[in-house]
């Protein structure tokens, strides 16, 4: 009789732990599918990263661009070859009747925060 009426607590017990270890393991697979996600995100960063050597071969290449190359194209250059090399823009923008000294300090500032690294492979693809 007493196992009779113990069972009914004992069912319960059961049912409290296996939601207890349910939940548990479903909070282990999530964070271990968070950590995998992350994991794969910065092997794909780190496998974009550009070598030193290969950003100067393109900084090389890229004082031999076609005439024709578009004013906006080399803004982008000089503003991707400024973050990598000094990092986030540190000098005063020019007056407005420096056009061309403004426009490139505009190229460069907009890149505000882009980490150096970034900025290489940018400039190299």
């Amino acid at each position: 009789q007493f196992l009779y009426a113990l069972a009914p607590r004992l069912i319960s017990a059961t049912s409290v732990l296996h939601t207890a270890i349910t939940c548990t393991t479903s909070v282990i697979n999530l964070k271990l599918s968070s950590l995998a996600s992350r994991i794969t995100q910065l092997s794909k960063q780190t496998a974009k990263m550009v070598s030193q050597e290969e950003f100067d071969k393109a900084a090389e290449e890229a004082k031999a661009l076609p005439k024709n190359t578009s004013n906006d194209d080399q803004l982008i250059l000089y503003g991707l070859f400024k973050q990598s090399n000094v990092g986030d823009c540190n000098t005063k923008k020019p007056g407005m009747l420096d056009m061309k000294g403004k426009a490139k300090w505009e190229a460069w500032n907009k890149l505000q925060g882009k980490s150096k690294e970034d900025a290489m492979t940018e400039y190299v693809a």
